[in-house]
């Protein structure tokens, strides 16, 4: 599982491109991961329009994460579901989803770091690390929190929250994660480029990172 850049889709930074080409642009720029979250639509929309991104992203080999709901997760076959501390607890999220498929589980703290990984996480997304206008109600945890949960347990930890082109070298470098997560660095503008020019700088402070060990 390869998690250096998490693209977070959100339909409305697309500059009048479809979800799909959107997803698609960001993977030939290099994404490694895609989840699709989408907070506002009905069950049946969610799962039609997951069913056209899983098209784009199996094509490419590239993971699918449906965020929250597990039986969206399941009718289209994804790769994964991603729960909230708010959403159904990660040990039921496990039971429902069964063991093969991937389940990320989003923490701010140590404490529910552990706790995620003992319900049978495969990945956490730590944050937020900065302010971030996706999740205002989100205090920051900065850089050293991000750190202390990634020292603090065994599975990788996704930078989330506030992550841009020009700051993601200095959180994969110095939070030490294995990846980061964004919405609108990637998908605002030229999807393609920003996700090649995340890509750049985070395979850059990984390659530094093992340098200066």
């Amino acid at each position: 599982m390869d998690l250096r850049l998490y693209a977070v889709t959100d339909r409305s930074y697309l500059d009048g491109i479809s979800l799909s080409l959107a997803v698609e642009l960001a993977i030939k720029g290099g994404a490694t991961i895609i989840q699709l979250r989408e907070k506002q639509i009905s069950g049946k929309e969610f799962y039609e329009l997951a069913l056209e991104v899983k098209r784009v992203t199996s094509r490419y080999g590239i993971p699918l994460i449906i965020n929250d709901r597990a039986d969206i997760a399941l009718a289209v076959d994804a790769d994964g579901l991603h729960v909230g501390q708010e959403d159904i607890p990660a040990d039921v999220a496990r039971r429902i989803i069964g063991p093969s498929r991937i389940l990320g589980v989003s923490a701010k703290t140590v404490d529910e770091a552990l706790k995620a990984e003992r319900d049978g996480a495969d990945y956490l997304g730590v944050g937020a690390v900065f302010p971030t206008p996706t999740k205002p109600e989100s205090d920051a945890i900065g850089m050293e929190g991000a750190k202390k949960i990634k020292e603090a347990v065994k599975i990788p930890v996704v930078a989330i929250g506030g992550i841009t082109v020009e700051n993601a070298y200095d959180v994969v470098l110095k939070a030490k994660v294995d990846g980061i997560s964004s919405v609108s660095a990637v998908f605002a503008g030229d999807v393609e480029a920003n996700a090649r020019r995340l890509l750049e700088n985070i395979n850059r402070a990984i390659s530094d990172r093992r340098r200066l060990k």
